[in-house]
């Protein structure tokens, strides 16, 4: 976090329980295409334990899949902005208890002059 944070939320409920996961950024220290890096946090079982550290998403946006990792953990695809409209869609699987980048699915992407966007697999 900066020295003065401009702290946002993006909290949902990853795991299924009913409990929101805490999802923070400080928007201060985002670049100018809106990406940001997003840290995740499980709360604790019992009223007054820590939260636990998850990991980090990289993006501008996020969105959780409906596909899911350890501990019914549900993936999350984010977007981070490139100029000129491209972009790179990275998926996060939560494994041996921490969000990773799954890097056999990363897309680079560009938006269409209709809005669509285009994607080629990065492995190839």
């Amino acid at each position: 976090m900066s020295n003065a944070p401009k702290v946002d939320h993006a909290d949902r409920d990853l795991d299924g329980d009913g409990r929101a996961e805490i999802i923070v950024v400080d928007r201060s220290k985002c670049d100018g295409h809106g990406n940001c890096y997003w840290n995740v946090f499980k709360l604790g079982a019992s009223p007054g334990e820590c939260a636990r550290y998850l990991g980090n998403f990289a993006g501008a946006a996020l969105e959780p899949l409906a596909s899911k990792g350890d501990e019914n953990m549900s993936d999350v695809r984010a977007y981070w902005n490139f100029a000129s409209g491209r972009m790179l869609l990275q998926p996060y699987r939560f494994v041996r208890g921490g969000y990773l980048i799954d890097d056999g699915d990363v897309l680079q992407c560009k938006r269409a002059s209709d809005d669509r966007l285009e994607c080629a697999d990065t492995k190839r």
